[in-house]
């Protein structure tokens, strides 16, 4: 994989578009990427990330944090764009996050989502589109870098830091990083899931241990007394021998059950002998009991039938005399319906008579049919009154409704007059109102042009302020170094004088007897110098010198302090008074004071000021769309006004003319009305009155007719019965109706008849019985004892019966349970045997197990051989960069009581001892985890197919080395090249610019941070 452009906008701490070039910076092969602290060094390693993977790197993605840099402006989107070339394929993906953005209509912002985009290049089409999904994309890039986002982070972002905390970390610690790097997740969802199986496998044994035990429990309950005799089971579920205690138990409880069934079958048969014999006697002296009562009834019976047999005789002959008069009971019944029938039609005839005039009270039913008829014909003549009246009805809603449309367009009329008489007011007071917040909205803008100032000086002059403070702190503090630095260089002057004239002191000390002066080379000494009093010697005088360059150093930064504070105050009361900052500097050089310029309260006033002026001008021109909304609205609602105005004039015209039509026409109809309804009210008036006339004579007639047919059917009635009653034997009809009996009447009779014949028989039947006439001849008959002898009986059997089908259903019971225990024990072998072999594999996987001789997991297993492959690729390069001494092993030994595995040690050359990587300097452990980064990218490199990564960053650590050190590890680095490989270091040692000619450089500004190439 090689990069070769980058473009970043808005992102981090970049404001503006920034331009990468990997292909200038590669050219070298080794190339420094540096900045002061805090420009955005590591944020170009983050787009790059980002930029691939969506993301940037873990450590760096807190909850919450936002991608969008703070000095971009509000209508520059955020955006990372990518050249790379991957598997052979050169490509270019670009990203932008979720982001803020301004609302195309109105105020405030909208969150804009996530964008991506991949583009391929075809030497012969040029750049083509591929996808503008994430996943699409993800997957895309993923599969052809064939590293997760925590590999590449790791690889080609070399982050020292983590790779010294690796070197000094525990094996837990190594474990977590190399299970990321290498992805051993499925080794350690391996040792999961064989833990899996072994709790499924131990919960399954414990299951079936526990249904064995709860079939004990069963079977102790189901025994009863009998399971009291066996031993008691002391087995926990999951302990051996469970099962076989259990069936033993068991078998032991079944037997002792079989016994105590023969007992109860033994004592059930005597039973039953007694509770025959006692059925017997009791069978007996009931039924003499039953016969001697029978006897006794019969005979009650015999002589209550005597006594009711003259009763029985009445009824007999009453009935007899009902039923010869039924044959009279049709006339009867036919002279009442025709006299009820005539009754009812001298009544309607009454009724009917009643409502007609006096003059037709008598009158026949052929003269009240006549009067019918012309009544009628009178009736039929009136339907073309009827019509003209219904017109005329229709006339007088019409003008009704005319009256109402007149009223409503008056009162339209008079309402569109009073609006229309103010319509110049509002109209001009509306125009107005716009006027004054469009003047309002130009005074915003420049009020807001002059408050943005304001608020800068009057910051401005808080910092001044505070920085006159500040300088007057700085310049008692250079006065106070200037006298000490004073005083140090007058000590100093005065002891190197005193030195020096006590150097001949020193010179005479060395001289020896007959050896040459080193000064003036004779060998006699006649008269050497002495030590005097307060001598000086070299140590002292050396260091009165270093104090004074000490002291001369704290003056230098003193003053360069104070120059610094001064040029931020000067600068600041510049910016208060609204000058440019060179005059302040003229001001300085010239030795003059600049204008302060004015207080920060007086600013303070002015921005208040300002702000309460821009914040009612602002308000008065929020409200220019509702003027102009208001404008048009009155607009609107004159011309409809004036519309209606006019269509309520056309409406009143044209109901003039229809008023007029509808009068003449209400005239000619009242005229023809008045001749045909005469008094009444109208003609349906007069026509109710024809109908009601009509419908009394027609009553009247037919109630006469009726009456006259009564009559006559009432006279042949009475012959009938006349006739009937003489036939049947009777004196008078009267005479048959008082014998006549209803039905149910006759019924009762013959129910009582036939009931004293019933019971005569069965009387007579019963007193020819002969076993109850010999019964009641012997003595009376004790069947009370005889019951109580059997039941004494019946309940011994019954309690022998309960205790032997409590003994059989005990020994069935056991029976199938003693089944069930057997057939969980036998379904428990399979399952038993399962998880041993489970227990034992997961114990082995887990580290747990005594095979496991080291206490190694299956993933630690796994990552012990990468980090040994790891350690092998890295002491190649640590031998050359620490000059053949340092050699990386990997160590199984067990540390401390903790599993083994994960061992890092350092093989020292120089004394042949290993050690532990922990105890490596400062420059060593920078070494030593650099070497162990490219190890391990080739490494990891290899696990993700031979991909091949020609792009390198190194981010800091190089300030912990020394000169030589230094050369030797960018010598490794140098050798890179050899693969076709681009190294670039994070740094911000200075050292490093003149070693590495290739640079690009992060600058922090105020706007934001800008990059810079330095390709010689």
């Amino acid at each position: 994989m090689r990069l070769h452009r980058l473009s970043i906008t808005a992102f981090g701490p970049f404001g503006a578009t920034q331009e990468v070039d990997f292909d200038a910076l590669s050219s070298a092969g080794l190339f420094l990427l540096h900045g002061p602290t805090g420009a955005g060094k590591t944020s170009v390693l983050d787009a790059v990330c980002f930029a691939l993977y969506g993301a940037v790197p873990g450590a760096r993605q807190s909850p919450g944090a936002s991608l969008r840099s703070d000095h971009a402006p509000a209508d520059l989107p955020t955006e990372v764009q990518l050249e790379l070339t991957v598997g052979g394929r050169r490509l270019e993906v670009t990203r932008s996050p979720a982001q803020p953005r301004p609302k195309k209509r109105g105020d405030g912002f909208t969150v804009e989502k996530a964008q991506s985009r991949l583009r391929g290049y075809d030497p012969e089409r040029g750049w083509q589109a591929l996808s503008k999904s994430h996943q699409e994309i993800g997957e895309e890039l993923t599969q052809l870098i064939g590293m997760s986002r925590d590999q590449f982070c790791q690889v080609v972002l070399l982050p020292q830091g983590d790779f010294a905390r690796f070197l000094r970390a525990d094996a837990e610690a190594r474990g977590k990083l190399l299970g990321r790097l290498f992805d051993t997740r499925r080794f350690a969802a391996v040792e999961d899931r064989l833990a899996e199986l072994r709790r499924g496998a131990e919960a399954k044994v414990t299951a079936a241990d526990e249904r064995i035990l709860a079939l004990a429990q069963r079977t102790a309950q189901a025994a009863g007394p009998v399971g009291a005799e066996a031993t008691p089971i002391v087995a926990r579920p999951g302990e051996p021998g469970l099962a076989e205690a259990v069936l033993e138990w068991a078998a032991i409880a079944r037997s002792t059950a079989r016994e105590r069934l023969d007992i109860a079958h033994a004592v059930v048969t005597a039973a039953e002998g007694r509770q025959r014999t006692a059925r017997h006697a009791l069978d007996a002296e009931r039924e003499r009991d039953r016969l001697q009562r029978r006897y006794e009834e019969t005979r009650r019976r015999s002589a209550a039938l005597e006594e009711r047999r003259p009763e029985h005789d009445r009824c007999q002959e009453r009935l007899e005399r009902a039923r010869t008069a039924d044959r009279v009971a049709p006339a009867l019944d036919l002279r009442e319906e025709a006299e009820r029938a005539h009754r009812r039609a001298a009544d309607d005839l009454d009724r009917a008579r009643a409502q007609l005039p006096p003059d037709l009270a008598d009158a026949g039913p052929d003269q009240l049919t006549e009067l019918e008829r012309r009544f009628r014909q009178e009736l039929g003549g009136l339907e073309s009154a009827r019509r003209a009246e219904a017109r005329s009805a229709e006339i007088d809603e019409e003008r009704d409704r005319l009256e109402r449309e007149s009223r409503a367009d008056d009162a339209t009329v008079r309402d569109a007059d009073a609006w229309l008489a103010g319509w110049d007011t509002v109209h001009a007071g509306l125009r107005e109102r716009i006027a004054t917040a469009q003047e309002a909205a130009t005074r915003a803008e420049q009020l807001a042009g002059l408050l943005a100032p304001a608020r800068r000086r009057l910051d401005a002059a808080r910092r001044r302020e505070a920085l006159a403070a500040e300088a007057e702190t700085a310049r008692e503090a250079l006065a106070g170094a200037r006298e000490r630095a004073l005083g140090a260089h007058e000590t100093w002057l005065g002891l190197r004088e005193r030195r020096l004239r006590d150097i001949a002191a020193e010179l005479a000390a060395g001289l020896v007897e007959g050896a040459p002066c080193t000064v003036c080379g004779s060998a006699e000494h006649p008269a050497p110098a002495t030590e005097g009093d307060g001598h000086v010697d070299r140590a002292t005088e050396e260091a009165a010198l270093t104090a004074h360059r000490r002291a001369e150093e704290a003056r230098t930064r003193a003053e360069q302090a104070l120059g610094l504070v001064r040029e931020r105050h000067a600068a600041a009361a510049a910016e208060a008074r609204d000058a440019e900052p060179s005059s302040a500097a003229a001001a300085a050089d010239a030795g003059t004071e600049p204008d302060p310029g004015p207080s920060v309260g007086e600013l303070r006033d002015l921005v208040e000021r300002l702000t309460a002026e821009h914040a009612g001008a602002h308000r008065l021109a929020a409200g220019t769309h509702a003027a102009r909304e208001a404008l048009d609205a009155a607009e609107r609602e004159h011309l409809k006004r004036l519309e209606l105005r006019q269509e309520a004039e056309r409406r009143a015209a044209a109901r003039t003319s229809r008023r007029e039509a509808l009068d003449r026409e209400q005239a000619v109809l009242r005229d023809e009305l008045a001749v045909v309804r005469g008094e009444s009210g109208s003609v349906a008036a007069y026509a109710e009155r024809l109908t009601r006339r009509v419908a009394l004579l027609a009553d009247a007639a037919e109630a006469v007719r009726a009456e006259q047919e009564a009559d006559r059917r009432r006279k042949e009635a009475d012959g009938r019965l006349s006739d009937a009653a003489f036939r049947a034997g009777f004196d008078t009809p009267e005479a048959a109706a008082a014998t006549l009996l209803d039905a149910s009447a006759q019924r009762e009779l013959q129910h009582r008849i036939d009931a004293w014949q019933a019971e005569a028989a069965a009387v007579a039947e019963r007193r020819g019985e002969r076993d109850a006439r010999e019964a009641a001849e012997q003595d009376p008959a004790q069947p009370a004892a005889a019951q109580r002898g059997f039941e004494a009986a019946e309940r011994l059997l019954r309690a022998a019966s309960s205790a032997r089908a409590a003994a059989e259903e005990r020994c069935a019971e056991l029976s199938r349970l003693s089944r069930e225990a057997a057939d969980e024990v036998r379904r428990l072998g399979p399952v038993r045997q399962e998880y041993e072999r489970i227990a034992r594999l997961a114990g082995l996987a887990a580290g747990t197990s005594a095979d496991n001789e080291r206490k190694m997991r299956l993933e630690a297993y796994v990552l012990a051989a990468r980090l040994e492959q790891v350690a092998a690729a890295a002491t190649a390069r640590l031998l050359q960069m620490s000059s053949g001494r340092y050699t990386l092993v990997h160590s199984d030994a067990r540390t401390a009581g903790r599993r083994a595995g994960l061992g890092l040690h350092v093989v020292d050359a120089w004394t042949g001892s290993e050690r532990d990587t922990a105890t490596l300097s400062g420059g060593e452990t920078f070494f030593a985890s650099l070497a162990l980064a490219l190890g391990l990218a080739d490494v990891v490199t290899e696990e993700a197919g031979g991909v091949r990564l020609d792009t390198l960053f190194i981010d800091e650590g190089f300030g912990s080395l020394d000169d030589q050190t230094l050369d030797e590890v960018l010598d490794v680095l140098d050798s890179l090249r050899e693969r076709d490989r681009s190294v670039g270091i994070v740094s911000h040692v200075a050292d490093l610019r003149r070693r590495i000619p290739v640079r690009l450089e992060v600058v922090k500004e105020r706007q934001g941070s800008s990059v810079r190439h330095r390709l010689a």
